[in-house]
């Protein structure tokens, strides 16, 4: 029997991710499809390019395809893969990012062809991940991730791992697959990690027991929209909060205090376009807080131009973890940061949030969703203290939900006999 060490298996499958601390050039890849327009690519390559920027990466290159949809072998088509080669070969670029998951195989052949390391928009994410994590609780998750991740694409990453031939004395007289050998020792691995998860969700389960039945929100949102900084405003405390992706791993929970008025609120991961399905199998565990939660408040990067697609893709997440039915407060944050644009009268293209002034979105947004919804700037502290007073009444209300008798209790102690009969 063959002995694999997980280390060897680490280095073999770049299990350990990559140095985050050195800044490396890369050429970023994308494919438009009949679902996306050009502008709508070129945007989701802005997002791997900050992706790329939080990972130490510099993105130097763009270069986009239609294709109906992207190569089972290659991701792009052999022009395209020719002339990026030709770049990556003229300028030294040691690194091409491409904005979808690859399958094993199409990693080996990009890599064969440009020459280069390949990284997909899941591995770079996982990378991030892995850097972010601080906590041993968060660490382990993203190690079951980066294992569910490279598990299925045992087969495709390496074309050295071929039967091995049989000798004398070997069992049934063939060998036994290296490949066999290293699913094995990664699936002991998912495994053992899972049943580390399994202990930490319990002592969890047991805190969160414990805060009684104190009324519980939680900020929700994509990446980098500044829930961070509104939990800090909020609860008066010092929470990481930085202007790149993924700041928050770790969920994060703070008493506050509105009007004599104590609630729970946390804080936790941020959700992407494209959010690899590993991370969110492997976070669900973090984001009860956010299925627990009485109510949630959904921050939006108002300055964003692709805003909206952000909310959906919350939305969806929040269907995906058991959350979509939760009462939400639309927070949108950044107004400091938004630009209005006018059309010009020639201009025949769709309205764009970006065509509204601030007071207008404001107005369409309510008006459409019909939802309670509030506009400001964490930044800049503009709208806080109505945020505060929103709070404070959202957190009354669902008081007055939970304990439809409450009023009760504000009656005059002296007025009521021991047997809990009133007084005349």
């Amino acid at each position: 029997m063959c002995s694999v060490k997980l280390s060897n298996l680490r280095d073999k499958y770049n299990l350990k991710g990559r140095n985050l601390e050195q800044t490396e050039k890369a050429v970023l890849v994308g494919v438009i499809t009949p679902d996306a327009t050009e502008i709508q690519v070129n945007e989701y390559l802005d997002e791997l390019e900050f992706l790329a920027l939080t990972a130490g990466i510099e993105g130097v290159k763009r270069f986009t395809q239609r294709l109906d949809k992207p190569l089972s072998n290659t991701y792009v088509g052999k022009g395209k893969l020719e002339e990026i080669q030709a770049y990556i070969a003229e300028n030294e670029i040691p690194l091409a990012v491409f904005d979808d998951e690859l399958s094993g195989a199409q990693v080996r052949n990009l890599e064969k062809a440009l020459g280069c390391q390949v990284l997909d928009r899941t591995s770079l994410i996982l990378d991030i991940f892995a850097w972010r994590a601080q906590t041993a609780y968060a660490k382990t998750q993203v190690q079951l991730a980066r294992y569910q991740y490279i598990l299925p694409r045992l087969t495709g990453m390496w074309s050295h791992l071929e039967r091995q031939r049989g000798g004398r004395g070997t069992r049934g007289g063939s060998g036994e697959k290296q490949l066999e050998t290293d699913r094995r020792i990664v699936e002991q691995k998912i495994s053992q990690l899972k049943e580390q998860l399994k202990k930490i969700d319990r002592q969890m389960a047991s805190q969160r027991g414990n805060r009684g039945r104190m009324v519980r929100a939680s900020l929700v949102g994509y990446t980098n929209v500044g829930k961070s900084t509104i939990m800090n405003l909020l609860s008066k405390s010092n929470v990481f909060a930085e202007n790149k992706l993924f700041a928050t791993l770790d969920t994060t929970v703070r008493k506050v205090v509105i009007e004599n008025t104590p609630f729970l609120l946390s804080d936790t991961v941020g959700f992407i376009r494209k959010l690899p399905h590993q991370l969110v199998e492997s976070f669900k565990s973090t984001l009860d807080e956010v299925r627990e939660a009485d109510f949630l408040l959904h921050v939006v990067d108002i300055s964003h131009p692709n805003f909206e697609d952000q909310i959906k893709v919350v939305k969806r997440t929040l269907e995906e973890i058991g959350a979509g039915s939760k009462p939400v407060f639309m927070v949108f944050n950044k107004i400091d940061a938004y630009k209005h644009v006018q059309k010009s009268e020639f201009d025949l293209s769709p309205d764009r949030p970006g065509n509204m002034s601030l007071k207008q979105l404001e107005q369409s947004w309510i008006g459409k969703e019909n939802s309670p919804a509030i506009f400001i700037s964490a930044k800049k502290k503009f709208g806080i203290d109505k945020l505060r007073n929103d709070l404070y009444k959202m957190v009354g209300e669902t008081i007055k939900g939970r304990y439809p008798f409450n009023d009760f209790l504000w009656q005059n102690i002296d007025d009521i006999d021991p047997e809990g009969i009133t007084m005349a």
